[in-house]
């Protein structure tokens, strides 16, 4: 099992697009969302690195990706973002069991869901899915280009309060996983940070999480 420490930096949440930017830059955490788990079938991987960082309030997830295709056509929250250019973060809650998704595709179309399972699950109206701090580096617009190289950032704050957590008293330590994948592209992947050992493509599995040390 993979292990990450995420440092703490005071007031991310309410820096600027760019001095967040470079404040995790030089003090966040770096891991590789690199695992192309089911090789045979799926064996593209564009290169994705992933920045993570807290404040009191929030952990931020700062996506960069160069790769092939871009296609971005959900529009609406909690839209089929799966299928686009999209970053994910799966992360267990310690208390219940259970654990969150938060789905981006390249454009800041998010998925946010409460889950016990791939079927059994709450999604976030919009209401919770507005406290998510999101930054792409794209305009809010439709792609669907491939046979190019593109490179973008994607970034996510996600309030403790939305995962179970309290900012004040955090675990030590929480599952997690790191995810890409582009279900829709011309060069579909299916990409994760901590491996996956089963046969065929699914993300939905918390019994394969990392693990974040919380600082």
């Amino acid at each position: 099992m993979k292990s990450v420490t995420v440092p703490y930096i005071e007031g991310l949440e309410t820096m600027s697009p760019e001095n967040r930017e470079i404040e995790m830059e030089i003090h966040g955490s770096r891991i590789y969302v690199d695992t192309a788990n089911w090789p045979e079938e799926w064996p593209y991987r564009p290169a994705v690195t992933a920045s993570v960082a807290r404040s009191a309030s929030h952990l931020f997830i700062a996506y960069h990706v160069r790769g092939l295709d871009l296609r971005a056509e959900a529009m609406e929250d909690n839209g089929p973002v799966w299928e686009d250019s999209c970053c994910e973060f799966f992360i267990s809650d310690p208390s219940d069991g259970t654990y969150y998704n938060f789905e981006m595709n390249c454009i800041g179309t998010l998925l946010g869901a409460k889950r016990k399972s791939r079927s059994e699950c709450t999604h976030f109206d919009s209401a919770r899915l507005a406290e998510v701090i999101r930054y792409t580096s794209l305009k809010r617009e439709r792609y669907d280009i491939s046979g190019k190289v593109f490179t973008w950032d994607a970034v996510m704050g996600i309030p403790f309060s939305l995962v179970g957590l309290d900012g004040s008293r955090l675990p030590e330590r929480v599952r997690a996983n790191f995810y890409k994948c582009g279900d829709k592209t011309a060069h579909p992947h299916f990409l994760s940070w901590n491996p996956i050992d089963v046969p065929s493509p699914d993300f939905h599995r918390p019994d394969f999480f990392g693990e974040l040390i919380l600082k």
